[in-house]
């Protein structure tokens, strides 16, 4: 019983500095970012240096950089949401000594973090090209602010859908029978990666919001965490899911108009 109290206890100090640590990197990014001087386009809007590639960089350099800060990003914005799921995976496989329980969990969120990963990996080629054809075509460049409007109204729209309540009752529900599989390193890795992709699928639409809004814009980034966190663990996620998606769709509104 003490053991168990003191593997929690480590448990969520360890969870706790992550996020802190994850939260004033981002922080610190967001600064730099800011700091440095962005483009004016036509249109009245400036773009952001984060999907350029630094003087003397090669894209491979860029595109690490990027992946980088997209997961010490993303380790701010999932971990509120995340302990919640690997506390009740660390209840399921309990059975397991305390040294392979803090394995397992490691794994799980290993394997939660490299989904991210890949799916930032597919964010990276698609923002340089969207940049790339902006520099390219003042015309793009003028209605990139009514895009952006139109974008964050579509993605408040799809919390309305099923298609939403569907793939947030997968996340939400992604490591509930732990228990009946075996506590083992490439299981745990394995239902590490199933909730990451879940998950990535079901904030698809909340992350494109920050994505158009600004990827290391940070009223963004606390508006999609708090909305992402709200709707992982309230017990009324779809009302919830619901009430996120009419603050989205009247901002796109009013960001369109």
């Amino acid at each position: 019983m003490i053991a168990s109290q003191t593997s929690e206890r480590a448990f969520f100090a360890t969870s706790a500095a992550l996020f802190a640590i994850s939260a004033i990197l981002t922080i610190v990014g967001c600064a730099s970012m800011s700091a440095m001087n962005a483009m004016p386009m036509p249109g009245g809007w400036t773009m952001s240096m984060t999907w350029m590639r630094m003087p003397g960089q090669t894209w491979g350099g860029a595109a690490a950089a990027f992946i980088a800060m997209w997961d010490i990003m993303m380790a701010a914005m999932m971990l509120p949401s995340l302990i919640p799921t690997l506390r009740r995976y660390r209840q399921a496989v309990s059975t397991t000594d305390g040294l392979q329980l803090e394995l397992l969990t490691v794994l799980v969120g290993m394997g939660y973090f490299f989904a991210w990963t890949l799916f930032g990996l597919l964010v990276f080629p698609l923002g340089v090209t969207l940049t790339a054809a902006e520099m390219q075509w003042p015309a793009l460049a003028r209605v990139v602010p009514v895009m952006v409007g139109v974008i964050v109204l579509m993605s408040g729209a799809l919390q309305l859908t099923p298609w939403k309540t569907h793939n947030l009752a997968r996340c939400r529900e992604a490591l509930h029978h732990a228990h009946l599989l075996p506590a083992q390193t490439s299981t745990a890795w394995r239902q590490g990666m199933c909730l990451g992709l879940h998950c990535c699928l079901s904030c698809a639409n909340l992350t494109a919001i920050q994505l158009v809004i600004g990827v290391m814009d940070l009223r963004a980034m606390a508006f999609v965490t708090v909305a992402i966190t709200a709707e992982r663990l309230a017990p009324a996620s779809r009302l919830v899911a619901q009430a996120i998606g009419v603050i989205a769709i009247a901002a796109g509104v009013f960001l369109t108009v």
